[in-house]
């Protein structure tokens, strides 16, 4: 049994340039962070007894003899990618939902590698873990995903992370003081709004728009220095960070139509009339998750104006995906 955990993430800049379609054209540029929520991949080798050879455990059990007969579109491909021939069974749990604005299907294709390479035996770097899930995603499964999702999910941590023209991406570890890094924390608020979507169907649209909307992506992308401009301050609050967010919001809902509901829009003004100084809705847009930034006093105020909605207190993770449980030999 093998178990890897893989980190969800919260991105707070530049979200959109990491679309290929974008930086390599433009180059681009995010500031995220790792969280400690995590989704957790368990791998066995299945024993020759069953009806079935390949046993795939999510929110729907998936019986089959072939890996072609998979439905969910990441298992197959990194089966098949893999050229896994053995039988083999696959659970998948999360602390918090799929389809919810958070990576979660980029730390389900990381985390499912990191767990069949050690299977196998193999020891996978950050980088090559990167990677491999880049081609998983983009070129087998070929959704319209950006590329910071899978740099969450395999290095961790709290990064500026460049795209470049020719592909290239660079993780830079933001450095703050320990203060401050507690302090960035403290403010920040994460509600789940009740709404699942499908992310590649709303970054669709957002590809689609990117030739219309470059005014609006170059002052997003400019966001992520202002960010940590104010981050790197030695003193002073950090308002001006949640009024960045705000300001950031107001770009990112002119990237489709699809970014935000009416629904979205008053829980997003409810927060903002009981203290919050800016927000933000995760991930491509049309559900899941919010993320709020307000000082801390006026978090319980907040919290009453959205008590209709789930809570979730959050710190920053910096392992990224690891293997937690190894022990290879035996077949239960």
């Amino acid at each position: 049994m093998i178990i890897s955990r893989t980190p969800f993430r919260i991105s707070f800049f530049g979200g959109g340039t990491d679309y290929p379609a974008w930086y390599r054209e433009h180059g681009g540029a995010v500031l995220a962070t790792a969280i400690d929520k995590y989704c957790y991949i368990s791998c066995r080798y299945l024993p020759p007894f069953f009806e079935h050879k390949y046993r795939i455990v999510y929110s729907r059990i998936e019986n089959v003899m072939e890996v072609s007969q998979i439905e969910h579109p990441a298992a197959r491909e990194v089966l098949q990618w893999m050229n896994c021939v053995r039988g083999i069974e696959v659970h998948h749990d999360g602390d918090l939902p799929a389809r919810s604005g958070l990576g979660s299907s980029s730390s389900f294709t990381v985390g499912l590698i990191n767990a069949l390479m050690a299977m196998k035996g193999e020891h996978v770097t950050k980088e090559k873990l990167l990677q491999h899930a880049l081609h998983v995603e983009q070129d087998l499964i070929q959704e319209n995903v950006g590329s910071q999702d899978q740099v969450s999910a395999a290095y961790g941590g709290f990064n500026k992370i460049e795209f470049h023209q020719d592909g290239a991406i660079d993780v830079n570890p933001v450095i703050l003081r320990p203060e401050r890094r507690e302090s960035l924390e403290s403010h920040l608020m994460l509600f789940f709004t009740g709404i699942s979507r499908y992310a590649s169907d709303v970054a669709k649209a957002k590809i689609d728009n990117l030739t219309q909307r470059k005014t609006e992506l170059r002052m997003m992308r400019a966001l992520v220095d202002e960010a940590l401009s104010i981050l790197g301050r030695e003193t002073g609050n950090l308002d001006d960070f949640g009024k960045l967010l705000n300001e950031n919001w107001q770009y990112k809902r002119k990237l489709s139509d699809k970014v935000t509901t009416p629904e979205i829009d008053h829980i997003y003004e409810a927060a903002m009339s009981a203290g919050a100084l800016g927000g933000k809705l995760l991930g491509a847009g049309g559900g899941g998750f919010l993320m709020f930034f307000a000082r801390p006093e006026q978090h319980a105020a907040i919290r009453e104006k959205l008590n209709g909605l789930i809570y979730v207190p959050i710190k920053f993770d910096t392992s990224g995906s690891k293997i937690v449980m190894y022990q290879p030999n035996g077949l239960g």
